[in-house]
């Protein structure tokens, strides 16, 4: 069975909206795309993506974020070793073709699901805040890796909704860098546990 790994760049308050570029998705006029960028000789976050761009896995997307890639890594492939030749699983309830290579679509969770019981490399999830919190809902995620940078943008699109199943995650890996990103890993645990603090 594959894992499905969330990589996610998120700011203080949880937005994950452009990070990467003014640009990149101005959905609702979205004022702060790029917000990533002052941060990026941050050491914490280079020590996560590095790895993870080299990593030999497969992809998981969202429709939207797909949109958004496939018109730019085609051009871009050799900061990405694997992103292009590797599968990339799509989820969209109307796309059927693309002319991005190694690309397949997905329609429901009921695809997802097979998906992950499937023989194959690990799935990387990136951006598609919608998918992760289907995802989240239905407790197909196995590892959330969540860089956290130093900043409140108040609006945006967020990594969680309300509607994720409750779940305790186990912290496995955690770095903080010079510009203050903190990076945490955490690995699928167990169900809740209460209790009372004091008498």
């Amino acid at each position: 069975m594959r894992k499905i790994i969330v990589q996610e760049f998120v700011t203080i308050d949880g937005v994950m909206q452009a990070p990467g570029g003014q640009e990149e998705d101005p959905t609702a006029k979205f004022e702060f795309g790029g917000w990533q960028a002052p941060f990026m000789d941050d050491d914490a976050a280079g020590l996560v993506t590095g790895p993870a761009l080299k990593a030999n896995v497969e992809y998981l997307l969202g429709g939207y974020t797909f949109e958004i890639w496939s018109h730019y890594w085609p051009k871009h492939g050799e900061v990405w070793p694997f992103i292009n030749d590797n599968m990339k699983y799509v989820l969209s309830a109307t796309k059927t073709e693309t002319s991005w290579q190694n690309t397949t679509f997905l329609r429901n969770v009921k695809d997802i699901t097979k998906l992950k019981k499937s023989n194959g490399p690990d799935l990387h999830v990136w951006g598609s805040s919608k998918l992760v919190q289907l995802l989240l809902a239905n407790e197909l995620v196995d590892e959330l890796c969540l860089m956290t940078y130093p900043i409140i943008l108040g609006k945006g699109k967020k990594l969680f909704n309300g509607c994720e199943a409750p779940r305790t995650f186990k912290l496995i890996e955690n770095h903080v860098g010079k510009k203050g990103v903190m990076v945490a890993r955490y690995a699928r645990a167990g169900t809740i546990k209460t209790g009372n603090v004091g008498e």
